[in-house]
């Protein structure tokens, strides 16, 4: 298989349809490479990206790959021969080496309990996925509902204030990132990130999804595909329980005896506790699990403070965040809503950033807390709303905390909500201030344009009174400065609504190399709330790297 790479398209030879992008993209090829477009075999697309540097000049750059008729023969011949008119840049022969999901074990570990992973976001997910087709019949636990019954329950609240706190936007199957549109790309490189890309799609994803640079799901299509993902594992053996949490972990001795979990049947409110002797337990219980937290805070199982953001999310018309970016080509269906990631370091050795941007997207209430406002941004895969929103963060450092507690910055979450809740008055109303306004440091009374998409509704205020001064102080000098990098962002009718305080964990559960808890043997942390992802494809990813040791353990305790 032949791959190039840096294959450049105008956005003028395009009409925003796959038929005419792969015809344009054959001819292309076929001019780079020196043959026919009918000599080569089918062309797939490896990578798609936008260069908007030129705004009167967008351009579409593409990795692409094909087969030649005559085969490894033909194509060595034909790399030969760029090569000899200095021409073989950017070219090169290749052969699928992405990873793979593990084969069955031979044989199966007997009288151990079964291997319990905890939460069903994508570190879970993946995780069990892998192990069940390694033959080990993993029992999958996640303490929210199914992904149809939890989408009833979220929009039930967005309509009427009513907060469950088991199931939300936070809790159930497919984790947070069900809701905060699907966003796949990542700053981390991995071997497993081919493997997660072909399982959403095969789990029913959009197929652009694995040649986008930027690719996204969309937040009305993940449900189905989280939905798929768990049939998957029940196929390959695995045992999925939604509505059941873990409540208690038996670490007696150093390693894991046993699990405490507790059930509820959502139609007859009717609660059971069960507890579980398991030998192996992946802990993947997501950022705002904070009862687990305490619990293994008070199992003494080893955690340490981290680095975590916390601020606003803001609002802009897309439009003029299409305008900014790709100049007089906004609006060409071949781009579509332009995505935006930006970052300020500032003189006072703080920094500000984008975070979760939202293209054509809406706020949500993403609180799992009674009293508590929590904020965060989806959109839909045609990403067609009128507004764009970002997270708009400043980092919280371990020595801005108080005390000695591992949780701390879990205390200073809990706070910030609580105080946003009291500022938009209750209901899960969400304080809000326009941008002029809060660079002022003046109250807003009313907004502007540029209408607020927080489902709950937004009471006018002063949003500096949520978090602490040197979030908010970050926060104002970094906007006039991100502004001069995005025409724009700083508009003084753009929305800041608060709070979003769950951008990622504030703890670690620190393990050692073998993956394991470096205090409790048999307990694998995993994902972005052991403090080890940061998004949807680390945290896949990290589930099917802990999955491959845990697999790797229990071979090596049969061949004893």
């Amino acid at each position: 298989m032949i791959e190039v790479s840096g294959i450049r398209v105008p956005l003028s030879k395009l009409d925003g349809t796959d038929e005419r992008e792969l015809a344009v993209l054959r001819r292309a090829l076929a001019r780079r490479l020196h043959v026919r477009p009918e000599e080569l075999g089918r062309v797939t697309r490896r990578k798609r990206s936008i260069d908007a540097r030129k705004k009167g000049d967008v351009q579409l750059i593409f990795t692409l790959r094909a087969n030649l008729p005559g085969g490894d023969a033909a194509e060595k011949a034909l790399l030969a021969g760029l090569s000899s008119r200095h021409e073989a840049g950017g070219v090169r022969q290749v052969t699928d080496a992405d990873k793979d999901f593990p084969e069955p074990l031979e044989r199966m570990p007997r009288d151990r309990g079964p291997i319990v992973v905890v939460g069903a976001g994508c570190a879970g997910l993946f995780c069990a996925l892998s192990l069940a087709r390694a033959g080990l019949e993993p029992l999958l636990v996640e303490r929210g509902d199914d992904a149809a019954r939890r989408s009833r329950v979220v929009r039930h609240h967005d309509e009427t204030g009513e907060l469950d706190p088991e199931s939300n936007i936070q809790f159930g199957v497919g984790g947070a990132g069900t809701f905060s549109d699907g966003k796949l790309q990542t700053g981390t490189k991995s071997p497993f990130h081919g493997l997660v890309l072909r399982t959403f799609a095969e789990a029913g994803a959009q197929q652009r999804i694995l040649w986008d640079a930027k690719p996204h799901i969309g937040s009305d299509v993940l449900p189905d595909v989280v939905t798929h993902i768990v049939e998957m594992i029940e196929a390959a053996g695995g045992t999925v329980r939604c509505r059941c949490r873990l409540v208690d972990l038996d670490v007696s001795g150093g390693r894991v005896r046993a699990v405490t979990l507790r059930s509820e049947d959502p139609e007859t409110g009717i609660v059971t506790e069960e507890r579980i002797p398991c030998s192996r337990v992946v802990l993947a219980c997501g950022h705002s699990a904070r009862d687990v937290f305490e619990m293994l805070r008070d199992r003494a199982v080893p955690m340490e403070r981290k680095t975590f953001a916390m601020g606003v999310r803001i609002e802009h018309l897309q439009a003029d965040v299409d305008r900014a970016l790709y100049g007089s080509s906004a609006g060409n269906p071949a781009l579509g809503a332009a995505p935006y990631s930006l970052a300020v370091h500032l003189p006072s050795g703080r920094s500000a950033f984008s975070f979760c941007m939202c293209p054509g997207g809406y706020v949500v209430s993403a609180a799992s807390e009674q009293g508590g406002v929590v904020t965060n941004g989806m959109s839909y895969s045609d990403r067609a709303g009128e507004n764009a929103n970002s997270g708009l963060l400043a980092n919280v450092f371990p020595e801005d905390l108080p005390g000695d507690d591992v949780l701390a910055g879990v205390g200073l979450q809990h706070s910030c909500e609580q105080a946003a809740f009291r500022a938009g008055g209750g209901g899960f109303v969400a304080p809000a201030q326009l941008v002029g306004d809060f660079l002022h440091g003046r109250p807003s009374s009313a907004g502007g344009e540029i209408q607020p998409t927080y489902p709950r509704g937004v009471r006018w205020g002063d949003i500096a009174s949520c978090l602490p001064a040197y979030i908010t102080e970050t926060i104002r000098a970094a906007i006039p400065e991100i502004g001069r990098k995005l025409r724009g962002f700083d508009r003084t009718d753009a929305v800041l609504t608060g709070v979003e305080t769950r951008s990622s964990s504030p703890v670690r559960v620190a393990r050692g190399k073998n993956l394991q808890s470096v205090g409790v043997s048999g307990l694998w942390p995993v994902g972005e709330g052991a403090g080890y992802a940061g998004g949807i494809m680390s945290a896949a990813a990290d589930g099917l790297r802990v999955a491959e040791a845990v697999i790797a353990d229990v071979a090596d305790e049969l061949r004893k």
